[in-house]
């Protein structure tokens, strides 16, 4: 979704009186609902109509996008769901993406090419502006902030938690959870990082980004350091995290949404790879910011290591050299 965002901010600025809705998942949609560009948000509940009892509620989404009449739709996630709910949908011209999985490009009038292998997910998007008449620039705002959320950042833990205003102090934010298990540096590394970082830089501020489920990982790192580590999992709402990453002044994050919000935000950020491919879906504008080793099987793509040393690609990189490299940006 953050990759996708930059179509809608050139999209918005050439067609200036466009009415633009975003179909989106329901668990999602804090993140766009209000966003100053969009006339309306679509909720697409995954979850709910799964079941069949929910079906006549989807049929009635379904209804409504055909009655808007749209003059385009894009659809950038090349789903079979987004797909069909696309081509439901009836609008006047259906671009995507050529992407082969699931069938998908099955239902698009037209549709991007990606220029090869490694070309980034964001310039991939894109592409599918220029066939429109749609200019392709960097003059937007890619994710403006949300002053009622900034406010309640500061009124909820700012307010509370002096030390994050201390007018010397870093503010380094840590993501240590991942979608995929092997995606995940390990939380006993993060904790010696912790440590390491609080005696190299004696002014320096943690806040541990995460869901419910990474609260465990957080635990574990604010033992590190209890005076200095804020453990954020699980107590932030989508817009609230994006909000954080705004206000830190550096993220040690793996391969995972945090990420790419401070890219977007163009926010200082080391990130930590290892199974998957950076150049495709690493932080946007930053890449020279990755770090990973450089093993025969990495990236492999998968969410499961078959490598005869199990998850060595990111088990073997040391806190040492991820210190090394924050110290030089924020030293």
């Amino acid at each position: 979704m953050i990759h996708a965002l930059p179509v809608l901010r050139l999209l918005k600025l050439h067609f200036r009186e466009a009415q633009i809705y975003w179909w989106i998942d329901s668990s999602l949609a804090p993140l766009i609902e209000g966003d100053p560009d969009l006339a309306g948000v679509v909720r697409f509940e995954r979850k709910r109509w799964g079941k069949p009892k929910h079906w006549p509620e989807m049929l009635r989404s379904i209804r409504w996008l055909r009655a808007q009449n749209f003059d385009l739709i894009i659809d950038l996630q090349c789903l079979a769901r987004s797909g069909a709910f696309a081509w439901l949908a009836r609008g006047k011209l259906l671009v995507g993406l050529d992407e082969a999985r699931e069938g998908a490009r099955g239902y698009y009038d037209r549709a991007a090419p990606r220029k090869d292998y490694f070309t980034h997910a964001v310039d991939w998007y894109l592409s599918v502006l220029p066939p429109l008449g749609v200019p392709v620039h960097k003059k937007f705002t890619w994710l403006p902030e949300n002053a009622s959320v900034a406010a309640d950042v500061e009124r909820k833990w700012l307010g509370v938690h002096s030390k994050f205003k201390a007018p010397h102090s870093k503010l380094i934010l840590l993501q240590p959870g991942a979608r995929w298990e092997n995606k995940r540096w390990p939380v006993v590394h993060f904790a010696e990082l912790v440590r390491a970082l609080a005696q190299k830089i004696p002014d320096a501020q943690f806040a541990v980004l995460g869901g419910t489920d990474d609260r465990p990982l957080g635990e574990k790192i604010c033992d590190a350091a209890p005076e200095k580590v804020l453990n954020l999992c699980g107590a932030t709402t989508l817009p609230e995290m994006i909000e954080w990453v705004r206000r830190g002044d550096f993220l040690v994050t793996n391969d995972t949404g945090p990420m790419h919000v401070a890219a977007a935000l163009g926010k200082p950020l080391l990130a930590l790879f290892g199974p998957t491919e950076p150049r495709r879906t690493g932080p946007y504008g930053q890449l020279q910011n990755v770090l990973r080793l450089d093993l025969p099987c990495s990236p492999c793509m998968k969410p499961d290591c078959t490598f005869s040393k199990r998850d060595e690609c990111l088990l073997a990189l040391s806190p040492s050299v991820v210190l090394a490299r924050i110290a030089a940006t924020i030293s």
